[in-house]
């Protein structure tokens, strides 16, 4: 039978559910076990789509087209294999879907309640994804902490599976953080107990216990919170904090937290056989002569809003023995003459111009890659980064004064992004974008195809607007050149490069969200490697 773990929180939300979750997950799947996570959010919204990246962070793509909660990203890169829309369930989801089969007619007269048709909507979406995966293990984190009213049919339902698949069939591991109080530096666990309390009040007793710390539990700290969590003490595990967020497997490894878990699963104890991700990290640990990267956006205040772009980085960096160092540029703050631009980029090595719809700070956006244009640093823009690369070209090479995109600017005299014509009679906005994994056909001779090294390339999409092809002969005339298009529709530019530059590239696509430890996004290790010759 499909072994199902669920993993909650506690104490507060952002805590490292997440990633302790993919971690799991990651050493089962290396033991020989077929693994698949699902993340569970308990908002209202269908999805992630339309939610302000200050909220939670960025929004992920799917290779189906999801519009995901950031957490999935973790999922893919510690499992190195794409995952689905389905993937993400989120309790807009659920209660569309038991609304829709009201209306239908489908519950045959009964009164619609959360126990059992949301509940049952629930395990239903739970078990599906298990079986379309044909998993042996699903690993489930449901999002938000204990106590969180709207979370409170999520932990129902995963009540509800273990009595209904079998006690040996069903985990539950409860992850709370246990702070440090800094005048003492004792570790409080008063704040784990509590959850757990509340945790089995609603019905449900963990297995395993996750404490995230400064530094690794006491033993004084660890017997507390097996005594009040009613659990053995080596199923309290000390998830402590690290530098490096892939070395969590092998923290967890460390204190068999999956030979714990096997058995309470009943499955076979195998030893997890992580030589590539054990090379993965021999490669950063090693990897010291600093890069500096200017990441230049609006919505810097929150990095998880930019955390894939960050990671892709990360990825190809360590392939190069070099270690990136990150300057964030608030683009706002650049437009309202906050910061001087000339200081603040001066010694870069490279810079990312980050997405992000919308009119402020794009005119900050603009200025920055003036500066990095003219004196020739490496810049790779992303998503809308790209479409500003498009309109600086155009006003202070091509010649075309107030170019700009429709987006920002209707009435603008030289439209050079525009909204792409398969987005002009949309009208909801939620999963209307041009979403998900598109091909792309890349020129030969160009250094995207360098990058490549391949003429159709598959990479994620998440845009309404794109290049205006009625100004492409003034920008390629420029210098500013197509290097790739879409397979289907090649009226649609994907990516563009400047001749004249050691690196000036701009992409349509999110190469990033398929960046993984193990295979690193080419457009990224490009840009990195690049950088690293010239440093």
């Amino acid at each position: 039978m499909t072994k199902y773990v669920f993993v909650t929180g506690g104490v507060l939300s952002s805590v490292g559910k997440g990633v302790a979750t993919a971690s799991l997950a990651m050493l089962f799947q290396s033991m020989g076990y077929n693994t698949t996570i699902i993340k569970i959010d308990p908002y209202l919204n269908v999805d992630a789509g339309t939610m302000n990246p200050y909220a939670h962070g960025e929004v992920f793509v799917t290779e189906d087209g999801g519009e995901t909660d950031l957490d999935i990203g973790h999922y893919e890169r510690f499992l190195n294999r794409d995952l689905s829309k389905k993937n993400n369930i989120t309790a807009g989801q659920i209660y569309y879907s038991v609304i829709l089969k009201e209306r239908k007619g489908e519950y045959l007269g009964a009164t619609v309640q959360i126990i059992p048709h949301v509940t049952n909507e629930i395990k239903q979406r739970i078990k599906e994804t298990g079986k379309e995966y044909s998993a042996d293990i699903v690993f489930v984190e449901i999002g938000g902490t204990v106590g969180d009213i709207e979370g409170l049919p999520f932990l129902e339902a995963a009540r509800q599976m273990k009595l209904e698949e079998g006690a040996n069939n069903v985990a539950f591991i409860h992850v709370g953080l246990v702070p440090t109080l800094k005048t003492t530096g004792e570790q409080k666990t008063k704040p784990i107990q509590h959850s757990v309390q509340e945790l089995r009040r609603i019905g449900i007793q963990p297995d395993m216990i996750v404490a995230r710390c400064e530094k690794p539990l006491t033993e004084e700290a660890k017997a507390k919170i097996a005594l009040f969590g009613n659990v053995p003490p080596e199923a309290v595990i000390s998830n402590y904090d690290v530098d490096n967020i892939y070395e969590v497997p092998i923290v967890l490894m460390h204190q068999n937290a999956h030979r714990i878990l096997a058995a309470k699963l009943l499955l076979e104890p195998r030893e997890p056989d992580l030589t590539p991700w054990l090379n993965f990290l021999d490669k950063m640990s090693k990897a010291s002569k600093p890069i500096r990267i200017a990441m230049i956006g609006k919505y810097t205040k929150l990095r998880d809003s930019y955390i894939s772009i960050v990671e892709a980085i990360k990825h190809a960096s360590a392939y190069e023995g070099v270690r990136p160092v990150f300057k964030w540029i608030e683009s706002t703050d650049i437009e309202n003459g906050l910061i001087d631009i000339s200081k603040e980029l001066e010694n870069v090595d490279g810079a990312v111009i980050l997405p992000g719809f919308g009119k402020r700070g794009a005119e900050g956006k603009i200025t920055a890659i003036r500066f990095l244009r003219e004196r020739g640093i490496p810049t790779l823009g992303i998503c809308f980064g790209f479409q500003l690369m498009v309109v600086e070209v155009a006003r202070h090479v091509v010649g075309l004064p107030n170019a700009n995109s429709t987006e920002l600017d209707s009435s603008t005299p030289y439209p050079v992004i525009d909204l792409l014509p398969s987005q002009r009679n949309v009208n909801a906005l939620g999963g209307s974008m041009r979403l998900g994994a598109i091909s792309i056909k890349l020129y030969k001779n160009r250094k995207v195809y360098e990058a490549y090294k391949k003429e159709v390339v598959l990479e994620r999409h998440r845009h309404r607007y794109g290049v205006n092809v009625k100004f492409l002969d003034k920008l390629e005339t420029a210098g500013f050149v197509v290097s790739g298009v879409s397979l289907d529709d090649e009226s649609i530019v994907e990516f563009m490069e400047l001749n004249s530059n050691s690196l000036f590239i701009g992409t349509q696509a999110h190469p990033e969200f398929k960046s993984r430890p193990l295979a690193p996004s080419p457009l990224y290790h490009y840009f990195i490697s690049k950088i690293a010759v010239e440093r």
